[in-house]
């Protein structure tokens, strides 16, 4: 008796219905997965895929394929996702979020000036062209070409900071938190740092003042409460075991009504009739004495250092305007003594930050000048009157490229970001995008932000909302088209 055997199929083609196609064990459909070869070759005319070089698009492929095993093995996967359209598909949505991962030019609508996505401060034309002019060939980074021998690192930077501040000394290294460090470990390492409890801050990307302290090798020694700190609450924690006491400005933040504490001229009073030093962490980095800063009841360097501070530390990227460092400044001594620690090698910035921060320093010697080519000063200090004028230039280019939308100018309020001045907020003027009934403003925000310049806004009260303070004029065209292309 002969037994039936099931007909063959020579083409190897499945016959089975789509249904059935479905229901392949998990062994089948990783037979089905065509090889590298395979999909290598059909990539060369896969649009999206075509013309990549050949070690990220090998890359991009295998990724896919391990993201496809993985839902095959959990049973998520169908047959098609096993087909070679299917797996490119895949591997170019992959290469897609990837370039949308690396950094890329943006225009800034949302307002907030000093946006720590978004980099913080934008750097002036004048050290823009110097970084050009250090990144194009060799520098004099540690060369005197006075004399032809080796010479210090930034030393010209310094020298400027000090004439700018009245600083005996200064340092910079790569950001606030280094510079922080740095006098913890370097004045304070294996003893003890009184500080407020109301000053104990935490900003952005967990960085917590008591784990720094840890991390610098002092102890904390924390007095008051969090929203009163009296003077002899200072006195009474000192012992032997005091190395030094720290002020910290909260500028990411303010306690107001029922509140209290010392202020620079007396902390620093006190720790000095007990042979201490006193270290201010000002973080944000004002300089100018201007009006901008007294508005916003915001400290400056040049005033803490008046009043007595040993050692100041500030960001070079906040309301500084420059480029991200951290700066110290102060007597000469001590800013000495953290220059010989070997950590201050490990937090040096190179040649790139150095040039932009000497070119923002060179702008600050001229006040008036530096107010209106430092990003950051001029967006700060501008009129709601030429907010608004420029929000209704911008918002009838709009108009004439989207006919169908609507843009009108209202007026709102932004902030400067960055952590820094959150009590102060700024009036301004935004063009107000209303895509009409039935358009999603999330997508419309996500091509925007996926975009060739990337665009970043906010939504309020269902609008898109375009603001002014942090869109420059020479953005206006590109911003026409970006939104002009998603609705035309």
């Amino acid at each position: 008796m002969k037994t039936s055997r099931p007909s063959q199929n020579p083409s190897g083609a499945d016959r089975r219905p789509p249904h059935a196609a479905q229901t392949d064990s998990a062994e089948n459909l990783l037979g089905r997965i065509p090889s590298m070869t395979v999909l290598l070759s059909a990539a060369e005319a896969f649009e999206g895929l075509a013309g990549q070089p050949r070690p990220v698009l090998t890359a991009a492929l295998r990724e896919a394929l391990v993201a496809l095993r993985h839902r095959v093995q959990s049973g998520k996967a169908e047959v098609t996702d096993c087909e070679v359209p299917s797996i490119l598909a895949a591997a170019r949505s992959m290469l897609e979020a990837r370039r949308a991962q690396r950094l890329t030019r943006v225009i800034n609508a949302t307002g907030v000036v000093l946006h720590t996505g978004l980099g913080r401060s934008v750097l002036p034309a004048a050290a823009l062209r110097r970084i050009d002019a250090v990144a194009a060939g060799y520098c004099s980074l540690e060369i005197d070409l006075l004399t032809g021998r080796r010479g210090r690192r930034g030393a010209h930077l310094e020298r400027l900071l000090c004439e700018l501040t009245g600083a005996q000394a200064a340092l910079v290294v790569n950001n606030n938190a280094a510079a922080t460090m740095l006098a913890l470990r370097g004045l304070a390492c294996g003893q003890e740092v009184i500080v407020s409890r109301g000053q104990l801050i935490e900003i952005g990307g967990s960085f917590r003042l008591p784990e720094v302290m840890v991390a610098g090798g002092a102890t904390l020694r924390e007095v008051g409460t969090t929203n009163k700190t009296h003077l002899q609450d200072y006195e009474a924690a000192i012992s032997e075991r005091t190395a030094m006491m720290m002020h910290v400005h909260t500028s990411n933040y303010r306690v107001v009504g029922f509140s209290e504490n010392p202020d620079t001229r007396a902390l620093a009073e006190l720790a000095h009739q007990h042979g201490l030093p006193m270290f201010d962490d000002l973080g944000s980095g004002a300089l100018l004495a201007d009006d901008l800063w007294t508005a916003a009841n915001e400290p400056t360097v040049i005033d803490s250092l008046r009043q007595g501070a040993d050692v100041v530390s500030l960001s070079g990227d906040k309301l500084l305007g420059g480029p991200q460092a951290g700066i110290l400044l102060g007597r000469r001594e001590i800013i000495d003594r953290l220059r010989r620690d070997p950590m201050a090698r490990a937090l040096r910035v190179g040649k790139l930050t150095i040039a932009a921060l000497e070119a923002v320093m060179e702008l600050y010697h001229e006040p008036e000048r530096a107010k209106r080519e430092i990003p950051l000063l001029a967006g700060l200090s501008e009129s709601q009157a030429s907010l608004t004028k420029r929000a209704e230039q911008l918002a009838s280019m709009l108009k004439a490229a989207v006919a169908k939308d609507r843009f009108r100018v209202v007026e709102d309020e932004s902030f400067a970001g960055g952590g820094s001045l959150p009590a102060w907020p700024l009036p301004t003027a935004v063009v107000c995008w209303q895509p009409g009934e039935g358009v999603s403003l999330d997508d419309l925000t996500r091509s925007l932000r996926l975009g060739v310049p990337s665009v970043l806004c906010r939504i309020h009260e269902g609008a898109i909302y375009l603001d002014l303070r942090t869109i420059a004029e020479n953005e206006y065209e590109d911003l026409t088209t970006a939104i002009s292309a998603l609705r035309v």
